[in-house]
C-alpha cells in the first residue's frame, strides 16, 4: 500500500478500535491520533498475526488485512490505557 493508503487504513482501523473499545477518552481522541492508532496497531497485528501463524501478514484492502489491524489496534489501545489508567490512580 502507497502512504496515503496507509493513512486511510489506519484511520479507519484506528476509528473502529475505538468504537470497539469505548469509554471516556473516545471523544478526546483526534482524527490524528486515531490514524496514528490504527498504523500502529495494524503493524502490532501483523506481527501477532506472524507469531500465531508463521506467516508474514501482507496488507492490502481487504477485509482479513482489516480484522487484524482492528485487532492489532484493540491490543494497543487496551495496553496503552492499563498503563495511563494505572498511572493516574497513584
Amino acid at each position: 500500500m502507497g502512504f496515503f493508503s496507509w493513512i486511510v487504513f489506519g484511520a479507519l482501523a484506528g476509528w473502529a478500535a475505538n468504537l470497539v473499545i469505548g469509554g471516556r477518552d473516545r471523544r478526546k481522541q483526534g482524527c490524528l491520533v486515531s490514524v496514528l492508532v490504527g498504523v500502529v496497531g495494524a503493524t502490532l497485528g501483523g506481527l501477532i498475526y506472524q507469531l500465531i501463524t508463521g506467516n508474514e501478514k501482507t496488507f492490502e484492502f481487504d477485509l482479513a488485512s482489516f480484522g487484524v489491524a482492528v485487532l492489532g489496534s484493540v491490543v494497543l489501545l487496551g495496553v496503552v490505557r492499563l498503563v495511563l489508567g494505572g498511572a493516574r490512580r497513584r
